[in-house]
């Protein structure tokens, strides 16, 4: 007697939706996340750019709550990029070392410090084109410095969890960040770029988990095709 085969799983696909249709929809996703996290800010601590912008280097490849753990002690020591432009590589790289990749993240933070005080008079740019000449510094890094510290939106900050939660919301099918961007700077009016990025992140974080989404708790429920994954079981809830 043969074993039955188990029934396959049908994972959810994008709808078919006009370009206006995904851009209102997009619309309400922005403002629903707006209503559930008004409060929704950067999660790296700092107190002034150059910090934001020294933090979110180190940033690559480590959590946020490490960072925030490792940036106290380097700013106490090198407050400025005057201070860290002319800092020895071993004492930047020994207060950073828990955040992985440290001789390169050392290499990268000094290097920008002395591009800071020889190309801008120690004063950092406020620009997505000179920033992007900072050593460690790209797209991603430059649109989160301008967004957070100086209010000026150039673009969607595509993070991890920005990069899988629009995949799941159907708002882009690309996996390349500058893709995604492109798909969501199109769907978004651009004074919603900076906010956007944070409320998805911190989404990501609490309620739309990697591993384990809390879909029946998720206030986007109604407007997420949750593309790639199986369909609900109403019976049991991945609480």
């Amino acid at each position: 007697m043969s074993t039955p085969h188990p029934a396959k799983v049908v994972l959810n696909k994008a709808p078919r939706e006009s370009a206006v249709a995904k851009k209102q929809r997009a619309g309400k996703i922005a403002r629903q996340l707006a209503l559930t996290y008004p409060d929704a800010e950067c999660a790296l601590h700092h107190k002034n750019p150059f910090q934001l912008l020294a933090a979110t280097i180190l940033s690559a490849q480590c959590t946020d709550e490490r960072v925030n753990m490792v940036t106290p002690a380097l700013f106490k020591r090198y407050p400025g990029p005057a201070e860290l432009a002319v800092a020895k590589p071993e004492e930047v790289e020994k207060l950073i070392q828990s955040t992985g990749f440290f001789r390169n993240k050392a290499a990268n933070l000094r290097g920008m410090a002395r591009a800071v005080v020889e190309n801008f008079g120690g004063k950092l740019p406020r620009t997505l084109e000179e920033l992007v000449t900072l050593p460690g510094v790209g797209r991603k890094t430059a649109n989160v410095l301008l967004g957070t510290a100086f209010g000026i939106a150039t673009g969607v900050v595509v993070d991890t969890h920005v990069t899988r939660i629009s995949r799941l919301l159907a708002l882009t099918a690309h996996t390349d960040a500058v893709k995604i961007e492109q798909d969501l700077m199109k769907l978004l009016p651009s004074e919603d770029w900076v906010n956007f990025s944070h409320r998805l992140i911190h989404h990501g974080r609490r309620i739309c988990i990697a591993r384990r989404p809390k879909c029946l708790e998720c206030p986007l429920l109604t407007l997420c095709p949750r593309v790639g994954l199986p369909p609900i079981d109403q019976s049991s809830d991945s609480r």
